[in-house]
């Protein structure tokens, strides 16, 4: 918003996009929905175009020669850093990756789940395929990881995105704006799925017992208002870049949000892997499940060992440099003390302990509650 408004002070556009979501969630998980699809149609209608434009271009028929592979082969190219520097923005890259896992929040409230669920997750590596690694691919040949822009330290200006470099070198009147409304966009869909899971999450612990009573209230529409302004209170942190600078609490909110997504990565690969073991165990059959992840066992195994690593080693640099301060570490790691603080409370306070594969509840028990929150 400061591209098109340097003037206007940032808790304003806060104040604005966190009322928007919070209206989208509080109206009906059909609003919700519809809002989604709407803001996610932009995106995708922006990739498909961004990755048929570079088509065009790679090939020649657009914006002169054919780009050929050089800037695959400049330099360090493709692996500019190594190793050790491809771990290092892991944390980045999956906070643009989570979310896939929402498909498994809103099962409880789509129609007919053992269908469509399953259909939406076999689409998901198709999707990543297409608009993740399709789109750096794009990037990869038609900009030299040397391009002056891509190595500018001003964060705020999207005239410096790979996404509009590209559009401007095809000639597209306006790139930069068009890009910044379809970051804008792509933003307040993250939000507004966050702020969907997230209430869907809190209710769902005040239900087992694990959160305050009071947030298992639905209204007549089936929206947990209170869980709903729970979790929303949690967006009041974005003014805090209003005393604290942009910058600063851009980082911090995504160091945590990020971290805390490879934990729940973690936990789902975990769980899966602990699923099937007791589903083994107690003499069940795997074709009874809707869905069977391939790969089985290596999948949830693999996919644990790598989230364990990209936590350990989003900040490589607090183990090898003498120069890192506690602050920027904590910067870095500040949701894993948070997660273990609640995970050791939550253990201490309810005596919890290890189950036995053999002996773990695999019985569907559906939840159904009235507009108070109550179990039927």
């Amino acid at each position: 918003m400061r591209y098109w408004f340097p003037d206007v002070p940032s808790w304003i556009w806060s104040a604005l996009f966190l009322l928007t979501v919070f209206s989208l969630n509080a109206l009906s998980t059909r609003a919700y929905g519809e809002g989604e699809f709407w803001l996610a149609a932009i995106k995708v209608a922006a990739v498909v175009v961004f990755l048929g434009l570079g088509v065009l271009m790679i090939s020649g028929i657009m914006g002169g020669e054919p780009s050929g592979f050089d800037n695959w082969t400049t330099g360090e190219a493709p692996f500019v850093g190594g190793p050790i520097t491809i771990l290092a923005i892991f944390m980045v890259a999956g906070f643009s990756f989570q979310g896939t896992e929402l498909v498994g929040v809103a099962a409880g409230e789509a129609k007919d789940p053992e269908h469509t669920v399953p259909k939406a997750i076999r689409t998901v590596f198709f999707r990543i395929l297409l608009f993740y690694v399709g789109a750096i691919t794009v990037i990869g040949f038609l900009l030299p990881y040397t391009h002056p822009n891509l190595l500018a330290s001003d964060i705020e200006d999207v005239a410096i995105s790979p996404f509009t470099l590209v559009l401007e070198n095809a000639g597209v009147a306006f790139a930069s704006s068009i890009m910044n409304a379809v970051i804008l966009t792509a933003i307040l869909s993250a939000g507004n799925s966050g702020l969907y899971a997230s209430t869907r999450m809190l209710w769902s612990l005040a239900m087992d017992g694990k959160a305050p009573k009071f947030l298992r209230k639905l209204n007549k529409r089936g929206i947990p208002m209170r869980a709903l302004l729970a979790t929303s209170a949690f967006g009041l942190l974005a003014f805090g870049t209003t005393w604290f600078g942009d910058g600063a609490v851009y980082t911090w909110l995504i160091n945590a949000s990020a971290l805390a997504g490879f934990i729940v990565w973690a936990g789902i690969a975990w769980t899966h892997y602990k699923f099937r073991q007791a589903f083994k165990a107690q003499g069940r059959s795997v074709k009874e499940l809707p869905f069977r992840a391939k790969f089985f066992p290596a999948g949830p195994i693999i996919a644990l060992a790598m989230c364990l690593l990209v936590i350990v080693g989003q900040s490589y640099e607090a183990f090898i440099n003498d120069t890192v301060t506690p602050l920027s570490l904590l910067t870095s790691y500040i949701g894993l003390p948070l997660f273990l603080a609640f995970w050791f409370g939550h253990k201490i306070s309810t005596k919890s302990h290890a189950v036995d594969p053999a002996q773990a509840d695999l019985t569907r028990n559906p939840q159904i509650v009235d507009h108070r929150g109550d179990r039927v």
